[in-house]
């Protein structure tokens, strides 16, 4: 008989990517109105629009008159889904929502697409989450996982490498969807970009950047940058763990610039969410009780091994 192990999923590290993506949602339809939200798109029709399985939505169950009552009570539900309030009955509503505003909203961008697939997938690693809260440590080794646990273990594993995968696509489309294109190829598509008047750079951060985009060099290391980082995040699934923590700053950084330039803060969370679940281990748990407390205790982790090691279960398998 063979064993392995498998950390449990069950930590504080996705549960900060969950929270990542109800406050992405929530800031969307917290600070935009009905009216905002769900209007006539030119040559598409009026939002939402209720046919197929999009009629499924939330938006689609109300008259227009209860548009509002139902984003505040969508928002509701990301307001405790984000706190980390019982992880395995937040869940599916959490999924639901995100689902709605993908696909009920007239402005949806990739961060609505991505936060709908992500929380989807999260769906099958919290549904045998045990904690009350997603910020607690996860569950004990010595707390020996029953059969029906070990199942639930392994298919929110199973769920976490799926969400890999789907990161590690969409930052490889990203990129060499950019390629064909000759201001990426020849270094001056950031130039068009920061001088956009409808998605470029603010007012108080425009000079600045221009000021760098009019320099050669310049132009070249914010047009080639992102193409660079975007490409080692694709393939940051077979590099060591070593490298993933390099790439994980990095990859916020980037994101944040996004948001700052462009204005893209929905987009700018769900992807750091997304960063989470691809470059961090599995299990991983940043204990934030104890960065909170700033007190150091004996770890039962060898250094340099990281804290999901701590939590797993064991399977058998007969040779």
């Amino acid at each position: 008989m063979r064993s392995r192990t498998v950390p449990l999923p069950w930590a504080a590290g996705y549960g900060l990517a969950r929270t990542l993506l109800a406050l992405g949602t929530l800031g969307t339809l917290l600070f935009s109105d009905a009216a905002t939200l769900f209007r006539e798109v030119a040559t598409v029709g009026r939002y939402p629009m209720c046919q197929g399985v999009n009629s499924a939505g939330a938006f689609c169950l109300v008259s227009e008159d209860h548009y509002d009552a139902m984003r505040w009570a969508c928002c509701l539900v990301l307001v405790i889904a984000a706190s980390g309030w019982r992880p395995r009955f937040t869940a599916v509503p959490h999924a639901y929502v995100a689902f709605s505003v993908f696909t009920g909203i007239a402005i949806p961008d990739g961060g609505d697409q991505i936060t709908w697939i992500l929380t989807l997938l999260i769906v099958f690693v919290a549904l045998g989450d045990p904690r009350r809260w997603h910020w607690q440590p996860a569950p004990s080794p010595e707390d020996r996982p029953s059969q029906g646990r070990t199942r639930w273990a392994l298919l929110g594993a199973g769920a976490l490498v799926v969400a890999r995968i789907q990161m590690s696509v969409v930052y490889f489309q990203s990129c060499v969807a950019k390629l064909p294109h000759a201001e990426w190829a020849d270094g001056s598509a950031l130039y068009y970009w920061i001088n956009n008047y409808d998605f470029g750079a603010p007012y108080w951060l425009r000079p600045t950047l221009a000021f760098v985009v009019d320099q050669p060099v310049g132009v070249a290391a914010m047009t080639w940058g992102p193409l660079v980082l975007e490409l080692a995040l694709a393939a940051a699934l077979l590099m060591p763990q070593k490298a993933r923590w390099a790439l994980l700053p990095a990859g916020v950084f980037f994101h944040l610039c996004i948001a700052v330039v462009m204005g893209l803060w929905s987009f700018a969370l769900a992807m750091c969410a997304g960063l989470l679940l691809l470059l961090t281990p599995f299990g991983h748990d940043p204990d934030f009780a104890r960065m909170l407390r700033r007190t150091t205790r004996p770890s039962a982790v060898p250094p340099g091994e990281d804290a999901s090691a701590e939590a797993a279960v064991r399977i058998g398998s007969r040779l």
